[in-house]
């Protein structure tokens, strides 16, 4: 897939389209989510053309690490979650709908019913088969 310069974020990077915006610098702009899963909701994304995370540059990590560290920490300050979840996806089939890179953190408290494991539990010899799959290519 050809980056599509015309998504919703790189025309939020461009001031073409509006935004609640939380945190900006050089590298990445933070702004609330318009579809929030829970109040809160906010997003954090790299000022660079990319679908995902593996073709971002090395020298955003830094700032993209720092600038969720900061919301997150501001964020359970704010809401007082019981947990601060933070989320990325991948490409289509890992739930990405707007493809730019993006972040999502998200407050998160007793109640809300939100799934993102398996019911059952993995038997630990299947678990360090497909580890072994991930160590290799790291």
């Amino acid at each position: 897939m050809t980056y599509n310069k015309e998504n919703i974020f790189a025309k939020i990077i461009k001031g073409k389209a509006d935004c609640v915006k939380i945190l900006e610098n050089d590298y990445i702009l933070s702004f609330m989510d318009v579809m929030p899963q829970t109040p809160g909701h906010t997003l954090l994304i790299p000022k660079y053309d990319t679908e995902d995370i593996f073709n971002l540059p090395e020298e955003y990590f830094t700032f993209l690490m720092d600038a969720k560290k900061r919301i997150a920490r501001a964020i359970k300050k704010a809401y007082e979650p019981t947990g601060v979840m933070i989320m990325q996806l991948n490409g289509k089939e890992a739930g990405q709908t707007v493809f730019h890179l993006h972040f999502h953190i998200i407050p998160r408290k007793d109640g809300l019913n939100y799934k993102f494991h398996s019911s059952d539990p993995v038997n630990f010899n299947e678990l360090e088969k497909e580890a072994e799959k991930i160590k290799k290519w790291l």
